[in-house]
């Protein structure tokens, strides 16, 4: 009929109504959920309807189940890698169906990642140093993918050394949008070496613990990324 709704499945209601429970905090991670019985009754739905909302949220990482005695489904604690696969995941979804444009991305990559650089230098570890280190790459001998994978690696560990996990969490599914050939394939001569540069620039900055110009450094960078992506 006109106006009418299709009523969701009861697996995805009684699914809904758990992760309200979860992303609320009235269940904590850790905490177990009710057993499957006590679910049943408490919303009226079939066990096999009970597992298949539990299934659901077992696949977007909300919760844990374990078999045996002691077993159950728990509410997971949270994981900054998985949660940003799934913000990876749908950022690209929307680039590939053109609701988001390379100069939306840097735009993003601006507010984020030039004072992400000034709070690495601030706070970096000789562990983080040994991290960025490990993502440099050598433009004259190695291949495109490899420096690709150097470049999300690079910025990502930049983002650690921030000490905020919720930098990591939003800007690392930034690097690993893919684009198509007339982002990756059209790029002037000189383009990875003048990136090396600034990344060994940014290194020297966040080893020296100089913000300002790190910072600087950062933003210079995205300013010649932007300049060489619209040529």
């Amino acid at each position: 009929m006109p106006g009418s709704t299709v009523r969701p499945p009861a697996y995805q209601l009684l699914a809904d109504e758990l992760r309200e429970e979860i992303t609320s905090g009235r269940l904590q991670p850790g905490e177990r959920l009710p057993p499957e019985p006590e679910l049943c009754v408490r919303s009226g739905v079939s066990r096999s309807t009970v597992r298949e909302a539990l299934r659901l949220l077992a696949s977007q990482h909300l919760i844990v189940t374990t078999r045996g005695v002691t077993g159950g489904s728990f509410v997971a604690h949270p994981d900054t890698e998985q949660l940003s696969e799934a913000l990876s995941t749908g950022l690209t979804m929307l680039s590939n169906a053109a609701e988001v444009g390379f100069a939306d991305l840097l735009e993003l990559r601006r507010a984020l990642e030039v004072p992400a650089a000034g709070l690495a230098a601030e706070r970096r570890t000789d562990a983080h140093l040994t991290e960025i280190r490990g993502a440099l790459f050598d433009p004259d001998l190695d291949e495109l993918t490899t420096m690709m994978t150097a470049h999300a690696a690079f910025h990502s560990a930049i983002a650690s050394a921030t000490g905020n996990p919720l930098f990591e969490l939003v800007t690392r599914p930034l690097y690993h949008v893919t684009y198509g050939e007339e982002v990756v394939g059209a790029l002037p001569e000189g383009y990875w070496a003048r990136v090396d540069a600034d990344h060994r620039e940014l290194l020297n900055y966040v080893l020296n613990q100089d913000p300002a110009a790190a910072m600087t450094t950062s933003r210079r960078h995205l300013e010649y990324i932007a300049a060489a992506n619209s040529a």
